[in-house]
């Protein structure tokens, strides 16, 4: 998977479609897919709900090159794949545009500064709404407790007039953005979950108004100036409280986005820095980084030491130290000293860049339980119009003022937020709680599939393991030096990314600290298996070597008679050395599998490695199912006949050669920080080294469907009982307004317990 970019804020893109269709620029905001496809994020603004999503959606498939869009109501984000052969992204902003909902690149930091401003328009909105709802309260109170007699009618029309001023700012600016919102509904022709509100608003001014001006009219001489500022008081305190509670995910999003600097120290060809935008560097680009900035790229420090803070990349909550010589990540911090770093990985080949496109997969993502939500939403809407109309009809004869005001509080009681909002702020906040312990989630419906999970599958090397084992010993040819066999094995290994091979790296660099004097040609790697190729000495003009490094049957030798790990080196001639390992248990192996054990989840073992080692790993861990000598196909016909058992599986492995075993089954982990993120199949990425961070994940998987149900019951349940009550006229709309603002409020309110829990639970 590619990486997206974050747009560093001088670089944020402008309005006009120039800008937008240069290919140049898309990166900022994407990344290129195969065919001449390409993969956007975007934000999107004036979106409050699922009947929001569906226009987008629809607006944006619309386009002719547009093949698909996903756009998520919770955070408000959506993900568009796009054909550039056939459309230019101009072309799709402007259809969002014309159906109502302006889009903005993802990571643009304008976007943050007018969030913070309609922020504060909606916290003057519900300022105002509560200073005139306590003054209409204070002139109907009178009305409420007086006895017949006791008020003249003057007095009586002095106060409605009173009321009705003081309503006015109320619907002519706190309910700006509901009638804004319903209006743009009705010039589309569709129906969103604002219009019933700003219909019920509607009609109780008129009514209200009319019972003003012309008491002994049709509509009748009630006003509810003080039910209706009252309800859009606590309307507009639900949303915005639940807007800022949504928010958390977003700005978690965006700073997480924009934690690359703009602009960073380059080393020029005169020999002074220079101060250049981040996205003009290259590799081998030397660059200087100060105290207090965030490192732009991965590299290597050439001059300097320094510690740095890379809690959010690796999981590492204290600050580690980075002298010469040693590998920083893009993203992370540098908190003491200046350092200068030779540039390794830029842009989409950095690891913060495969963290973000990570996150930005699962806030744009939709699990299976909110698509159902969004389908029954839909018609949901047209429900309740049709039930305001019945009930406006079985109560006409009771009088015209009557009818409707009970109307209004069906069309305000059922409004479907709630049901909207129930499994996407749930799955929200879930996956955030867990990027901050140190878990990516890849993909929110795997936290409805990992919360079923009954069976945990580990690989051994990497996973139970530490990443990289220690080379414990060494046996060789007659006539061959074991440094020098280490030398070979080492040169043939760098090419590799598997624990194993990096010991053999490891175990030369320590001793030699100069890369091996071999090259390594004409590489061909089989998966679980070893490596195969030629070495040439540097600079020899002699024939190369034909070798191979592996398991003793890719190098087809016999193994050693020992149970402990071990690795083989072969020529044309036949064996050539073996590496025998010596494996470290992760130190929260034995603990994790007890943990999951506690959670009632059966533990196995599948190993590549050979049968004994993987039986003494799994002793000491406490796991008695164990297969060794596995193939990847091996470990996915293991798996694949514990699901046929009716298990419900999560593989945990490295994510090297677990490809396929990963995919297949219900939830998956991959573990280690050596593996490149963008080639990782699983759903969930465990950046550092806890193995703990697995019976965690499952723990708040399992609280995340449990808030997902109590949301989905809850929703149900309260329009079930508010339903009967407002048609039979038993729900004033103030009342129904309280109810669906504290529905929606409870439904976020519930599922933001799911970060403290997760909390508590590290």
């Amino acid at each position: 998977m590619d990486a997206v970019l974050s747009l560093p804020p001088s670089a944020a893109l402008p309005d006009d479609g120039v800008a937008l269709d240069d290919p140049a620029e898309w990166l900022a905001f994407g990344h290129a897919l195969d065919g001449g496809r390409w993969e956007s994020q975007v934000v999107v603004e004036g979106m409050h709900c699922a009947a929001c999503a569906f226009t987008v959606e629809a607006a944006l498939c619309a386009v002719p090159g547009v093949l698909r869009a996903d756009v998520n109501a919770a955070s408000r984000r959506a993900r568009v794949l796009w054909s550039a052969e056939a459309v230019r992204p101009s072309r799709w902003f402007a259809a969002s545009a014309a159906a109502g909902y302006r889009l903005v690149p993802a990571g643009d930091l304008q976007a943050r500064a007018r969030r913070a401003r309609e922020g504060r328009a909606a916290l003057w909105r519900w300022l105002v709404a509560g200073f005139c709802m306590m003054q209409v309260m204070m002139y109907a109170y009178p009305a409420y407790i007086a006895q017949p007699g006791e008020m003249t009618a003057d007095a009586v029309q002095l106060m409605r007039w009173a009321s009705w001023v003081l309503t006015l700012p109320v619907v002519l600016f706190s309910c700006g953005p509901f009638f804004r919102s319903a209006w743009r509904d009705l010039r589309q022709r569709r129906i969103g979950m604002d219009l019933p509100v700003a219909l019920g608003m509607a009609i109780v001014f008129v009514v209200s108004t009319a019972g003003t001006f012309d008491p002994e009219g049709p509509l009748g001489h009630e006003v509810y100036f003080d039910s209706l500022t009252m309800f859009v008081f606590f309307l507009l305190t639900g949303r915005w409280l639940e807007t800022r509670l949504r928010g958390r995910t977003a700005g978690a999003l965006e700073a997480l986005m924009n934690r690359v600097p703009d602009s960073i120290e380059r080393l020029a060809a005169d020999g002074s820095f220079q101060r250049v935008a981040v996205r003009r560097l290259a590799v081998g680009d030397v660059i200087r980084v100060r105290p207090g900035e965030a490192f732009p790229a991965d590299g290597l420090v050439i001059d300097g030491h320094t510690t740095a803070d890379e809690a959010l990349l690796t999981g590492e909550s204290r600050p580690v130290p980075r002298g010469r010589g040693e590998r920083v990540l893009a993203g992370s911090h540098n908190l003491s000293a200046v350092v200068q770093l030779r540039i390794e990985s830029v842009g989409q080949g950095t690891r913060f860049a495969q963290i973000v496109a990570l996150m930005e997969s699962a806030s744009t993502g939709k699990p299976r339980l909110a698509r159902l939500a969004d389908r029954v939403a839909k018609p949901f809407l047209i429900g309740v119009l049709a039930a305001a109309a019945l009930a406006a009809v079985l109560w006409w004869p009771a009088g015209p003022g009557q009818a409707l005001m009970v109307a209004v509080a069906v069309l305000i009681v059922t409004c479907p937020c709630a049901l909207s909002l129930a499994t996407p702020a749930a799955m929200l906040a879930s996956a955030g709680a867990l990027a901050r312990g140190g878990v990516l989630v890849h993909d929110l419906q795997a936290l409805e599939a990992l919360a079923t999970v009954d069976t945990v599958v580990f690989d051994k090397t990497g996973t139970l393991t530490r990443d990289t084992p220690r080379l414990d010993r060494v046996y060789c040819r007659a006539g061959l030096r074991p440094g020098d066999a280490v030398e070979l094995a080492a040169a043939l290994g760098a090419q590799s990314l598997h624990p194993v091979a990096k010991a053999l790296v490891r175990a030369w660099e320590e001793e030699h600290r100069t890369p091996p004097d071999w090259l390594a040609l004409d590489l061909r790697e089989q998966a679980g298996q070893g490596l195969e190729g030629q070495l040439q000495r540097r600079g020899s003009k002699a024939m190369p070597l034909r070798v191979r490094l592996g398991s003793a049957a890719h190098c087809e030798v016999e193994a050693l008679p020992i149970d402990a790990p071990q690795l083989h080196l072969s020529d044309a001639h036949g064996w050539v050395a073996s590496f025998v390992l010596a494996e470290e248990l992760r130190p929260d192996a034995v603990a994790a599998v007890a943990a999951l054990k506690a959670q009632g989840i059966a533990v196995q073992l599948l190993s590549g490695d050979r049968s004994a080692a993987a039986q003494e790993v799994a002793a000491r861990v406490g796991i008695a199912q164990v297969q060794g000598d596995c193939t990847p196909e091996d470990k996915l016909r293991a798996l694949q006949h514990l699901q046929a058992e009716g298990r419900r599986v999560a593989m945990v492995g490295d994510g090297l050669n677990d490809g396929p075993v990963l995919a297949a089954a219900h939830a998956s982990f991959a573990l280690g920080n050596a593996v490149p993120l963008a080639q990782a199949r699983a759903d969930f990425i465990v950046m550092g080294n806890a193995l703990s961070a697995v019976p965690d994940a499952i723990a708040q998987a399992r609280r995340t469907l449990k808030i997902v149900r109590q949301n989905l019951a809850w929703a149900a349940g309260y329009n079930a009982l508010c339903v009967p009550l407002a048609l039979a006229g038993w729900l004033p709309a103030w009342l129904a307004g309280i109810g669906m603002a504290a529905s929606s409020l409870w439904v976020v309110l519930n599922a933001a317990r799911l970060a403290r829990a997760a909390g508590a639970a590290a």
